[in-house]
């Protein structure tokens, strides 16, 4: 069964890039360059958010919306990966309750095995 990816983030090159490396996965893919608030996240119904931690733009931060997710009992199962380049990006995975973390720069055979692996 196809499974679905939301992906938020700002930067149009990371973008094309996950569309590179899902391609061919099977997965539906959905991008968002903003925060999503959670009511619309709900209505996409993704089994899997790939979420960075700062997205330009908006005042709302990728931490701040994982923690507004994983407060909601209709969300708190779905699993959230915050994707970024900071220094303490476990210390912030930890503190929003993100299921776990990727740096960035991706290591593109590790982000599709972990995506996998949740999505299993």
């Amino acid at each position: 069964m196809k499974k679905r990816i939301l992906i938020i983030d700002d930067d149009n090159d990371i973008l094309e890039l996950l569309k590179i490396v899902f391609r061919d996965s099977g997965h539906e893919l959905i991008f968002s360059q903003t925060a999503l608030d959670t009511n619309h996240i709900s209505i996409l119904h993704p089994d899997l958010i790939l979420l960075d931690v700062r997205i330009n733009g908006v005042a709302k931060k990728g931490a701040e919306l994982c923690m507004e997710l994983k407060a909601d009992p209709k969300n708190k199962k779905l699993p959230v990966v915050l994707c970024s380049g900071e220094y303490n990006l476990p210390e912030i995975a930890r503190e929003c309750h993100a299921d776990m973390y990727l740096t960035k720069p991706y290591d593109l055979m590790g982000l599709l095995f972990q995506v996998n692996r949740y999505l299993s």
